[in-house]
């Protein structure tokens, strides 16, 4: 039988605080940014084995999406981090055969009620 094993391990709601935006006032206050990742790849011999090396391992993910958002070039939009996280990943994690970022940004100035902005970068390996 010829079964594809596909994976995925998530982080959700990582929480950076950063200085981007499309104002100078963001900028120079900066704010609360949440972030989730959605990592797809084959962890069958993560599985099987029960070693951290033959998986994606959520502390490096981290650190990859926090050096984008706290020490990165800082953006206007959020849908550059998502891109920038997404395609950090990617280039890093070399198990990773597809990545989801999505980037919130809460207070927005919008002059009304929102809860948050959210933007998703998807990148599939072919």
């Amino acid at each position: 039988m010829n079964l594809h094993h596909r994976s995925c391990v998530r982080l959700v709601n990582a929480v950076f605080y950063a200085r981007h935006g499309v104002h100078e006032e963001e900028r120079r206050l900066g704010g609360r940014y949440e972030v989730d990742a959605e990592l797809g790849f084959d962890s069958t011999a993560a599985a099987e084995t029960d070693d951290l090396s033959q998986t994606i391992d959520y502390q490096h993910v981290y650190t990859i999406i926090c050096e984008v958002m706290t020490a990165g070039e800082p953006s206007a939009l959020i849908e550059t981090l998502a891109r920038r996280a997404a395609m950090k990943l990617m280039e890093e994690l070399t198990l990773l055969e597809e990545v989801t970022v999505r980037v919130r940004k809460h207070a927005l100035p919008l002059g009304g009620l929102c809860d948050y902005a959210e933007a998703e970068h998807r990148i599939e390996k072919r």
